[in-house]
């Protein structure tokens, strides 16, 4: 705890534990960051002595800390000290953002940033022509808010070799004028690594420091899990050594990317040495990362019926359904939890598929893979995922009709298909275990509030009346708070310790203005978080929120 008292009291309260066997309660104890007590005022009294500091909550709301499923911490790295697109209205926006840091940081060889939307551009993404304006004799690359498209100028194109004459990369693919065929300056998937020579990795202070600025986030938002879903060497060594420093103060854990196009046993032997060497209480590597398909937006998601834009093209999978077969078999055998990222339908049954196929080879166990984003999926395979014991990892912040569905979804899918993006309820009937997400930097802010109400109205949570998109997989409050934080726990394997407020389990907890079960559903997004809390210290709290910690 943060001050010198054995016992913190938290009573007055609206305490909902998604505990099914106690789910509500007016007090709580914490001794020694574990929970000691749940009940009622009067219950509680018995744990008041000297050496007890009490907080009396006046009715506000306590649930169990946020647990974000599904994010990438680790890539946080352009809202520190490089270009952040995110959160621009348009083209003429993103030109003045890059004009103007490129004025602040003359001195640098080569720039990079990040957050631009494919719903600005034509299918072709975005052209080098309006970087070149800006930077005409240094390289620069920038990832659109998604991760699955980079947007260059032809500096980067001629230091990286890259011509008409480029063969498109396995699972990548370089946009390319229709008429010449020269590249655009849109580079999609794997193609990335083709200019990995001319623009560097981040450095290792760079990741670090955005962490902690990503930390510092994620408590305000009342977040203290995130699962970090795209992790490799050098984002493994930031997040030791913060570790080591003391400067982690919410749980980590996270995936390690695996490629189609290296050689999977020594990736494979990577993954098993970082599970046995990560082992700090507040950063560990539990499972091996693989992405099935690409985006919907960079035509690369795989589909089982054409893009209604290109009516013979139906996108490729970045992993063969028989190389994922073949991997998954091989992650199973290790005991190896497998996080695979999904987005066209064709991709969802290649994994259903690969999964079944290592269950039907090795002996059932507790392995908890996960799928996530689960953009489109057949209703025949709904049934698949509960069958498979998959935990599905939804990011509920998306299911609303915006601007992507009118000016990306719509046209590259048509009606039908646009109109029932992202199923979640019809799973949780299934029996499916949902552990929500947010997918950051994806999505910004990353307040699991918004996604919370978002979940429940599947419309736009700054609008009154908003469209709702597919109706009938609107889901319940009970739901979607379970789904960020007894079901991310369960993902992480860490329910025995986390995601609800139980007698013997660690005191990660937050503090609402607010109890959201009496507020109207359109005021949950605009609710605060007071107080986070993780093993029973004070990781934040807000300016209003009285005590002295």
């Amino acid at each position: 705890m943060n001050k010198d008292f054995s016992t913190m009291v938290l009573k007055n309260g609206v305490i909902y534990t998604v505990d099914i066997s106690l789910p509500w309660a007016q007090a709580i104890v914490i001794k020694d960051g574990i929970v000691e007590f749940v009940g009622s005022d009067q219950e509680v009294e018995s744990y008041l002595n000297s050496d007890s500091y009490v907080i009396d909550l006046a009715g506000k709301m306590v649930l169990p800390g946020f647990v974000d499923a599904h994010a990438h911490p680790s890539h946080a790295m352009d809202l520190v000290g490089n270009i952040s697109l995110y959160s621009t209205e348009n083209l003429d926006d993103y030109v003045q953002i890059i004009t103007e840091f490129v004025k602040e940081h003359p001195e640098r060889e080569f720039y990079r940033g990040s957050g631009w939307a494919d719903t600005f551009f034509s299918n072709l993404g975005p052209g080098k022509e309006a970087l070149d304006t800006i930077l005409p004799d240094r390289p620069i690359a920038l990832v659109s808010y998604d991760g699955h498209s980079m947007w260059v100028n032809s500096v980067t194109l001629e230091r990286a070799n890259i011509t008409k004459d480029t063969l498109d990369p396995d699972g990548g693919r370089i946009e390319r004028n229709p008429e010449t065929g020269e590249p655009t300056g849109t580079l999609r998937e794997t193609a990335f690594k083709l200019i990995e020579d001319v623009i560097p990795e981040h450095s290792l202070e760079e990741q670090k420091n955005a962490l902690i600025e990503y930390q510092n986030m994620a408590v305000r938002a009342g977040i203290t899990l995130v699962h970090d879903a795209m992790l490799d060497t050098e984002s493994i060594t930031a997040y030791n050594e913060l570790a080591e420093t003391g400067q982690l103060r919410m749980r980590f854990r996270g995936s390690i990317t695996l490629e189609a196009d290296q050689e999977i046993q020594p990736q494979i032997e990577l993954v098993l040495s970082e599970k046995e060497k990560n082992t700090d209480p507040f950063f560990q590597t539990l499972s091996a990362k693989i992405f099935v398909d690409g985006v919907i937006e960079g035509g690369t998601a795989y589909l089982l019926e054409p893009y209604a834009h290109q009516p013979d093209f139906r996108g490729e999978p970045i992993w063969s359904p028989e190389l994922l077969k073949k991997t998954c078999d091989a992650l199973e055998k290790e005991k190896i939890q497998i996080h695979l990222h999904v987005i066209g339908d064709a991709a969802a049954r290649n994994t259903l598929d690969a999964l079944e196929h290592a269950r039907e080879i090795h002996a059932e166990r507790d392995s908890r893979h996960s799928v996530t984003h689960l953009h489109l999926v057949d209703p025949v395979d709904i049934p698949r995922f509960k069958d498979l014991e998959i935990v599905g990892l939804p990011q509920p912040f998306w299911f609303k009709i915006d601007d992507y569905y009118h000016e990306l979804a719509l046209p590259y899918l048509g009606k039908e298909r646009a109109d029932n993006q992202y199923p979640m309820q019809c799973l949780i009937d299934a029996g499916v275990i949902m552990a929500s997400g947010s997918d950051f930097p994806v999505t910004i802010p990353f307040d699991p509030l918004i996604a919370i109400q978002t979940g429940i109205t599947r419309s736009t949570p700054e609008e009154d009346n908003g469209e709702v998109l597919w109706p009938e997989e609107c889901s319940n409050l009970e739901d979607m708070i379970r789904s960020f934080t007894y079901n991310g726990a369960y993902a992480n394997f860490l329910e025995n310790e986390i995601g609800s407020l139980e007698v013997g389990k660690k005191a990660d907890l937050i503090i609402l203005e607010k109890d959201l079960f009496e507020i109207p559903v359109k005021q949950i997004a605009e609710t605060k978080v007071l107080l986070t809390m993780i093993d029973g210290n004070v990781v934040f709290r807000g300016t209003d929120f009285p005590g002295d910690f």
